[in-house]
């Protein structure tokens, strides 16, 4: 992954964000998903509730505006008698799934059995709910168009499937008190962002945290940061601010994140605390 300096982003910024032929790849899905469904008579609306999307989530992937995920692929080939056809686009879309700049964080993701993260200006994108997610996309400068930020939330939200991984990996989170007051998206948007992180954090292999504001010693405010455990080789961290996103496998600057990290927990209000001043906060909302 290109590193935050140096020429590596030079050429990270001349190469598109998805692989040649991923647009058109979404697109052809898309058009076979369509086209079995009025071969079974079906409208969008009677094929999510028969797959378990929305009427929505049907559209979005018939328009190539969504990636679907491998059981939306499985269940849409069941249900509309299409004999393995679209189950066989799983392997492509899969690759399909994550711009380049992220595509290994994910990898690392998928494979860690430990995960700790910690967040200062926005909810950490494991716990972003879609609207909370595409509201920072739109916020972008320069512009995305609106199949960049569809494609962008998917990818996001893909991430999140380390939640139903079993065994469950452990997970620890540390966010600055200020992201659950900043009302990215409106106060609706927020509110069911607060919800979300709730919800997470009452899983038995989740521990959320908060950082107050008014902690007078802090040694988290170099930036967010995360550290990856995986079952096999080394712990891993990754950075990223603004555009600029890195993984850091030297050992010596992993230590150290490691180290500080643990300093942030310790800081932090407690997770049982932690969970009441969020249902302060979402009770002010």
């Amino acid at each position: 992954m290109a590193d935050a300096t140096g020429s590596m982003n030079d050429e990270a910024e001349e190469q598109p964000d998805w692989d040649e032929g991923t647009a058109e790849l979404l697109k052809t899905v898309g058009k076979q998903v369509r086209l079995w469904r009025e071969r079974a008579h079906l409208t969008q609306s009677e094929l999510g509730k028969a797959i378990g999307y929305t009427e929505h989530q049907v559209s979005a992937v018939e328009r190539g505006r969504r990636i679907p995920k491998p059981e939306f692929l499985d269940r849409a080939d069941e249900a509309l008698g299409a004999g393995g056809i679209l189950a066989a686009f799983k392997e492509d879309v899969e690759r399909a799934r994550y711009p380049r700049k992220v595509r290994d964080l994910a990898k690392l993701e998928a494979e860690a059995v430990e995960l700790g993260a910690y967040a200062n200006s926005v909810i950490h994108g494991l716990l972003q709910t879609e609207d909370y997610s595409r509201t920072l996309f739109r916020m972008r400068t320069p512009l995305l168009d609106e199949e960049t930020i569809e494609r962008y939330v998917a990818a996001r939200m893909a991430r999140q499937e380390i939640f139903s991984r079993w065994p469950a990996p452990l997970l620890t989170f540390v966010q600055e008190e200020v992201t659950l007051l900043r009302p990215v998206g409106g106060r609706h948007v927020l509110r069911a962002q607060l919800e979300r992180v709730l919800e997470i954090g009452k899983l038995r292999n989740v521990s959320i945290q908060v950082m107050p504001t008014d902690r007078e010693e802090h040694v988290g405010l170099g930036g967010p940061f995360q550290l990856l455990e995986p079952k096999v080789g080394p712990r891993t961290a990754h950075a990223e601010v603004q555009q600029f996103s890195r993984v850091v496998t030297d050992r010596k600057e992993v230590r150290t994140l490691e180290a500080r990290y643990g300093t942030i927990r310790a800081q932090a209000l407690t997770p049982r605390e932690s969970l009441a001043l969020i249902e302060k906060v979402l009770g002010e909302t």
